[in-house]
């Protein structure tokens, strides 16, 4: 292929579709995209060159001088953006364990997975010393889609973000060390002053990435910047402070940048979400496509070079190397064993084993050391093997030993009227998990009498964040009184659960010629078919309305359920094959056969005796009174009223 836009057009298409899919079966993405790049690389040959020098790679033959420096720039945006996510409060009564993990967790591993691959892959020592040392990483590419598909425990959870963050640079300068040692040391200098030079270049870059952070955090703070330009900066900033931590010391830039995140994280910046979600935004169009072009890079030669020492060697690492690496560093941290087993078993690789060992590898190679070029698809089969397993395992292992909800996901109610908490009660009933959250206490009474679960508290706190794991919910409804807090809630937990899973009360209509109106824009779906207010709702709550559910089937099929629904009765939602599907009039649910639908319906009236029935009733009252009645003339007008005789 000599079409470079073509190239990054199949590249985009393979790595979003990849994701889409990955998003649309809850399967593991980075899994879909491995066997999307190996398809268009070492099977299909989709973007060989024809005029490539044979042995070439396919990628680096398509991009030739541009293929590392794109790798470089795409794993430290995504480095940085990971750091980004790591906020010190999230740390609290884990300090010691996230620690633990990184220290003396990171020197295990890199022993343990030296030994490995010298007595079990058969590499040289010096190729050994490299790659276990690169293998200490466990990527946030990778964890982080898991933990969001896992829906993982909030401690459990931090504690692989975490390591994952920040081991990945360690494992970079782990790459470097061991490089400079063998490669630059056999000219000149000594071990000591190669050690010595390195800590020191990682120190200065790690103080580089703290200053950069803190000026950028100052620049935004008082306004230096104007909102439109702060994505733009940041993204440049970014990048030197990787070049500049680069020039330093060869790879010390990864260190750099993830200092810088983690610095902007913990800094209170007010448009830090949304630089977060910016940042997420590019991060997921990198991964999708640095993967791609990674695995396709891949050529039939190596992997062949994968051998049965190279299916011992991924075995021990699974099953030998992490468990004993976490059991011996987490040893007195004070964590459960259950989360100690968890994290011993999770440990992905993600692009940044598979982009480091790539130039390293080759690196190795040019300089006359053997095994470099197996060291690549040594990587690879890991990063394969350890998401694939890890990816497929997480969501079973961690409900198995509790540290996942077991529940589908739940309904989280924002505003605690009578209506919502009479809602939430039904829900409940139904066996859907629910949770009504307000600021009032006194308003939340009546759900806490109704055994519904709640939250006290501001849901848009920073607070909240660290109380409440929204991991457990799919779907939110703001039902409070307030619309603009209603539109606020939408907008800011929209990223974290999906606009198409956030309703809200419609209070004043979308009516764009209303000046009073919220723009469509700030608000999620509008809450039920006809969009009432909440003062409606309410009405209708005091009024006498109740929830009917009911199972649609063919003794009572849609139809007849629509038609005694009537005109006046309000679909709240369908439940189909265990999937809650709201009312909205952005996306109506028609009800079908075998669907559970909750219905919101005006009081039923009381039954009223038949009119037959009654008539019958006085006749035989009269016939009884004429018996007992004493005889008069037929024409005789009735006695007047006591009060009235003279």
């Amino acid at each position: 292929m000599e079409n470079l836009v073509l190239a990054f057009a199949i590249i985009g298409v393979l790595g979003i579709g990849a994701q889409w899919l990955a998003w649309r079966f809850n399967l593991p993405a980075i899994v879909l995209m491995a066997v999307a790049g190996i398809l268009a690389g070492p099977v299909f040959n989709i973007f060989s060159a024809s005029d490539a020098p044979p042995g070439t790679p396919p990628m680096e033959a398509l991009f030739g001088d541009f293929y590392r420096p794109i790798i470089a720039v795409a794993v430290a945006v995504i480095l940085f953006e990971g750091g980004l996510q790591l906020n010190f409060s999230e740390l609290r009564g884990l300090t010691r364990g996230v620690r633990r993990l990184v220290l003396p967790g990171v020197p295990i591993a890199w022993f343990l997975a030296a030994i490995a691959g010298y007595l079990i892959a058969g590499l040289t020592w010096q190729a050994a010393l490299l790659f276990g040392g690169i293998m200490v990483v466990t990527g946030p590419t990778v964890i982080i889609p898991l933990l969001r598909q896992s829906r993982l425990n909030a401690r459990p959870a931090t504690l692989l973000k975490w390591e994952g963050i920040v081991n990945d640079p360690i494992g970079a300068l782990l790459a470097v060390l061991v490089y400079e040692f063998l490669v630059i040391g056999d000219h000149s200098g000594t071990s000591i002053e190669i050690v010595s030079s390195l800590v020191l270049a990682a120190l200065l870059s790690a103080g580089l990435g703290f200053a950069f952070g803190r000026f950028t955090a100052t620049s935004f703070r008082r306004g230096w910047v104007p909102e439109y330009l702060k994505p733009p900066v940041l993204l440049a900033l970014v990048l030197v402070c990787f070049e500049l931590a680069n020039l330093m010391q060869e790879e010390a830039g990864l260190l750099s940048v993830t200092a810088m995140g983690v610095t902007l994280a913990n800094s209170r910046i007010a448009s830090i979400d949304d630089l977060r979600l910016f940042k997420e935004n590019i991060t997921v169009m990198l991964v999708s496509g640095v993967f791609i072009i990674l695995t396709a890079n891949l050529t039939m030669g190596d992997i062949a070079a994968l051998d049965w020492r190279s299916f011992w060697f991924i075995i021990a690492m699974l099953f030998v190397v992490r468990p004993l690496t976490v059991l011996i560093a987490t040893v007195g941290a004070g964590l459960p064993w259950k989360e100690r087993l968890l994290v011993g078993w999770i440990a992905p690789r993600g692009i940044v084993a598979v982009a480091v060992t790539g130039f390293f590898g080759a690196s190795m190679t040019d300089a006359g050391y053997l095994d470099g070029d197996k060291v690549i698809a040594l990587a690879f089969a890991m990063v394969f093997a350890t998401v694939a397993l890890h990816g497929f395992s997480i969501s079973p292992l961690a409900k198995a030993l509790g540290l996942a909800s077991r529940e589908s996901p739940g309904v989280l109610i924002i505003g605690a009227s009578p209506f919502a908490i009479s809602l939430a009660t039904k829900l409940k009933e139904m066996e859907i998990p629910v949770m009504v959250a307000d600021t009032s206490w006194r308003r939340l009474k009546p759900a806490r009498l109704a055994n519904v679960e709640t939250y006290y508290g501001e849901i848009l706190s920073e607070v909240t964040e660290h109380h409440l794991d929204l991991n457990r919910f799919g779907y939110l409804l703001a039902l409070g009184g307030n619309e603009a807090h209603n539109a606020l809630v939408a907008t800011d937990l929209a990223p974290e659960l999906g606009r198409a899973a956030i309703f809200q009360v419609n209070a004043r209509g979308k009516d764009e010629e209303d000046r009073k109106a919220l723009s469509y824009t700030l608000q999620g779906r509008t809450f039920l078919q006809s969009g009432p207010a909440l003062d409606e709702l309410v009405r209708r709550h005091y009024s006498g309305w109740i929830f009917q559910r009911t199972k649609l089937s063919d003794e009572y099929p849609p139809e007849q359920y629509k038609k005694d629904l009537g005109a006046e009765g309000e679909l709240v939602l369908v439940i189909r094959k265990g999937v809650i599907n709201f009312a909205s009039p952005e996306v109506p649910v028609t009800p079908e056969t075998g669907d559970i639908a909750l219905a919101y319906i005006p009081k039923p009236s009381e039954p009223k005796e038949k009119p037959a029935k009654q008539d019958k009733e006085k006749e035989a009252k009269a016939e009884k009174d004429k018996e007992t009645a004493p005889d008069k003339p037929a024409d005789e007008p009735p006695a007047p009223p006591a009060d009235d005789v003279v």
